[in-house]
């Protein structure tokens, strides 16, 4: 995905360029400023009774007069903090994901000033929106039509804007690659898989990576991890990733993320509804490989070992 910043005025919102424009209203700020275009179609749907400032309300219109943009919706916010902005973009990019936007400008109508956390927010909740697992779905091949992003914001707010976007793509991707391990069947997502996925990380972002087999994790004496691997046919592996962004005296984060393929504990006495999400029982594995993708992306001054 694109994510970008703009740096525009209230005054210009109706000229810019994009296939949908995401306006956020936070209660009934409006800026005064605010492009007459947009400012009367708002205010004539507030009279008529089709739209309400409030949280979770919305408007769409499609083709609006004197708009640039080929549809606007209005997306109300609970209150100005970075929260009810996600929420509010969340639920806004869920609605545009039927339509046939791929461009999506997204502002705020008030003189509320933009932040890094701002630009975080719109990348996760866009990643969120357009997120969708295909590789065992033959029928959902097709890739989301959502892909360029753009924040509008003040010229003083654009470089933290465009921080937080980076850093918001980042975490989404890490978040991505954690759900993509996860949402393999268990037949797909072996410990093999895994790491594979490891040394994957590591060569396209310089992670030092180790994948110890099973001769490995007997010279180490791990007789409890041997003990369960040896109810699977699938050869065990044991990851070790490690993230050097600080000095070798500092002490490193660690974490660790259970990653049994497919749990088949007590499998005799489950009820077999729902068996398919034992496969989730990696979670923790795939959650530690989206968080060291993610650190490596953001380059924080840290050390930090993942198992």
């Amino acid at each position: 995905m694109d994510f970008r910043h703009l740096v525009a005025t209230p005054a210009s919102l109706a000229d810019i360029s994009a296939d949908a424009l995401l306006l956020v209203v936070h209660g009934n700020a409006i800026d005064g400023a605010l492009a007459p275009a947009i400012s009367s179609l708002i205010s004539d749907a507030v009279e008529t009774g089709d739209l309400q400032l409030k949280a979770g309300r919305s408007l769409y219109l499609h083709r609006p007069a004197g708009v640039k943009a080929a549809r606007l919706l209005v997306v109300g916010a609970a209150a100005a903090s970075v929260k009810s902005f996600k929420s509010a973009v969340a639920a806004g990019l869920s609605q545009l994901k039927g339509s046939g936007a791929k461009h999506v400008a997204v502002a705020v109508a008030d003189a509320n000033p933009l932040t890094a956390l701002h630009g975080e927010a719109l990348a996760t909740a866009a990643a969120d929106a357009t997120y969708l697992y295909r590789h065992t779905k033959p029928s959902a091949t097709k890739p989301p039509a959502m892909t360029r992003f753009t924040l509008v914001c003040g010229k003083a707010q654009a470089g933290d804007v465009s921080a937080g976007l980076q850093r918001g793509a980042a975490i989404a991707s890490g978040v991505t690659l954690a759900r993509e391990c996860a949402n393999r069947p268990g037949n797909h997502c072996t410990p093999t898989y895994l790491g594979e996925q490891a040394k994957r990380l590591g060569k396209e972002h310089g992670l030092k990576v180790e994948v110890l087999d099973r001769k490995a994790v007997e010279k180490l004496g791990m007789g409890a991890f041997l003990a369960v691997a040896q109810g699977s046919a699938e050869p065990l592996r044991f990851i070790v990733a490690r993230y050097e962004g600080a000095a070798k005296s500092q002490a490193p984060v660690v974490l660790v993320g259970k990653g049994i393929t497919f749990d088949t504990g007590g499998i005799s006495i489950k009820p077999s509804a729902e068996m398919d999400e034992m496969k989730y029982d990696m979670g923790g594995a795939a959650s530690v490989l989206g968080a060291l993708r993610a650190i490596a992306e953001i380059k924080p001054k840290l050390n930090v070992i993942g198992l």
